[in-house]
């Protein structure tokens, strides 16, 4: 009996024993495995996820009722949002989920005014965006400014439709500023909207007592198509065409309503201050000359190597503020295009500011010489060009009408892209080659003392002497300059034939001036006088001439045809 009891114990302790072992080997694959943490992980997935999607629905605006209320007031009153900027909110979106738990928006752009939150947020227009990627080409039927680049085709279904653009220039007739100029186009996004004032930063800075530090502001509306002026909220008010547009309360300092603008309008600026509004509608302008512009990276020349695109050339036809003037440039770089992209930018707004005073204009005018003008320009643009690891060449030819049927040109250039003009069978050339190779370069460096070596074709691994950027080598070497070589006046007279041809170094290398002319009346005789846009058919034509010869360099061309000469005004004023 003793011993039946003793077998039975003992098989409930190996039976206890084995149970206990296979708890202890279960514990152990739990350790291993870690099991919950797929719990947790699909926890706090969804805390996420709900937060972010919590986010999202929450306004991106203040949730003081106070602050949303004086929102909403501002919107519904633009009157008082002083007409600089109105703050909206976001459209709604609808969150998606992936699969991976990551979150994706569907945002559906406004494509209204900009939207402002706080100031802090600003969707940028389609012409802002294309500028910013330095790939913007401004048709010839949003003003005459143009900024060439080989995709211009695909880029012209993302400019503004409908945008004839406008020019605005004021012009101060009486007070102490009398004379003063300042002139604007309604494409130049960045430089709008224009202010009236007594100080800093007063776009058109008046020396009267009577003007408010900030006395009015001119803008561009989008939506009307006009210019518009409106009161800041000035002590001494703002009278159009002696009609009063300031606030009935001029201690209360509250902004008056936008009221549209016409050519010829009279400003008065408290009681002595007085600005005549010139507005041209640069929907009428006519260049008054054959425009013909072609340019290729040639990128498959050098050994199927991608070649980048490096040249701008571009046009302004008529210059703001000078209406008789107009500006045709090619811009080479090299280390980038940035460099050629700033200078096709500021140097054609340095000379529109210079022309744009009276006295300079006249003196141009009267005097039959824009050298003045030309040297400052360049000077002027180095100074606002912060490029030290990049640079470009420059050439600029200016053109502008007499008054009685004449025509004047006169160019200036920095680097080996050349003009060449011929009139009435004589050919002039209109710049100077500036390679470290040329006689007139290593002429300049002996005069300031700094010879080169024999053998030196090479200035730290730049050929060129003169250029602008480069501002890292120009602080290592004193022998790099920016001066411009100016050329002489051509006058085009009424009964004048001939063109003037612009061209960067890739088509030059391979094509020499002589043979350049040849060119030009070969495509001529091919060319019946009433095709269709015959300019832009030679500059074509010369590219391809370029491209026969094998050219191993960005080419870019500008062909002006004088032959074809308008002479009517250039532009015709807004009614």
């Amino acid at each position: 009996m003793v011993k039946a009891m003793m077998v039975e114990s003992s098989s409930i302790a190996v039976v206890v024993i084995g149970l206990l072992m296979l708890l202890l080997i279960l514990l152990l694959i739990l350790l291993a495995c870690k099991p919950w943490r797929f719990f947790l992980s699909r926890t706090t997935r969804t805390r996420t996820i709900k937060s972010q999607v919590d986010d999202i629905e929450r306004p991106l605006v203040s949730e003081d009722s106070n602050f949303v209320q004086h929102q909403i007031d501002d919107f519904a009153n633009p009157a008082q949002t002083h007409g600089v900027s109105r703050k909206q909110r976001l459209p709604p979106v609808t969150p998606q989920l992936t699969q991976s738990g990551s979150l994706v928006l569907d945002v559906i752009p406004d494509h209204s005014d900009s939207i402002f939150l706080g100031q802090t947020l600003r969707r940028p227009s389609v012409t802002q965006h294309i500028i910013d990627e330095q790939k913007y080409v401004i048709d010839e039927e949003l003003g005459h400014e143009l900024q060439f680049h080989p995709d211009r085709d695909s880029l012209r279904e993302f400019l503004p439709k409908g945008n004839a653009g406008s020019s605005l220039t004021l012009e101060v007739l009486s007070g102490l500023s009398r004379g003063l100029r300042c002139s604007i186009q309604s494409t130049d996004i960045s430089n709008l909207p224009l202010t009236l004032g007594r100080v800093a930063p007063s776009d058109l800075l008046l020396k009267d007592s009577e003007v408010s530090g900030k006395h009015a502001l001119i803008n561009w509306n989008l939506n009307k198509l006009k210019w518009e002026v409106v009161d800041m909220g000035s002590l001494n008010g703002t009278l159009l065409n002696s009609q009063a547009i300031h606030h009935q309360d001029s201690e209360s300092r509250h902004w008056g309503h936008p009221i549209e603008l016409a050519n010829g309008d009279i400003i008065t600026l408290g009681t002595s201050t007085k600005i005549l509004v010139k507005i041209l509608s640069q929907s009428e302008c006519v260049i008054p000359f054959g425009v013909g512009l072609a340019s290729d990276p040639m990128a498959v020349r050098r050994g199927g190597k991608k070649l980048p695109m490096e040249d701008v050339c571009y046009y302004r036809w008529p210059l703001p503020g000078a209406e008789q003037f107009g500006l045709f440039g090619i811009c080479d770089g090299h280390g980038g295009v940035a460099a050629a992209t700033s200078a096709s930018k500021i140097l054609p707004e340095m000379v529109a500011s210079i022309l744009s005073d009276s006295s300079r204009r006249e003196r141009v005018l009267a005097q039959c010489d824009a050298s003045d003008v030309l040297r400052d320009s360049f000077l002027q643009t180095e100074a606002c060009m912060n490029h030290f690891y990049e640079g470009c060449t420059a050439t600029v030819l200016l053109a502008w009408a007499s008054g009685h049927g004449d025509f004047f040109a006169q160019c200036a250039n920095v680097g080996d892209s050349a003009c060449v003009m011929n009139i009435d069978g004589k050919q002039i050339k209109m710049t100077e080659d500036h390679r470290i190779t040329s006689n007139s370069e290593r002429l300049r460096m002996q005069e300031i003392g700094l010879p080169l070596k024999d053998g030196e074709t090479r200035l730290c691994g730049l050929n060129l002497g003169r250029m602008l950027g480069d501002k890292f080598l120009k602080q290592q070497e004193a022998r790099f300059s920016s001066d411009p070589y100016i050329s002489q006046v051509v006058c085009i007279h009424q009964a004048s034939r001939g063109f003037s041809l612009l061209a960067s170094d890739g088509f030059w290398d391979v094509v020499n001036f002589k043979k350049a002319i040849q060119l030009v009346q070969q495509a001529r005789e091919r060319n019946a006088p009433d095709t269709e846009n015959p300019a832009e058919r030679i500059a074509n034509f010369l590219l391809n001439e370029a491209r026969t010869q094998r050219t191993k360099d960005n080419t870019s061309i500008i062909f002006l045809d004088f032959d074809t000469i308008n002479r009517d005004p250039p532009c015709k004023p807004d009614p």
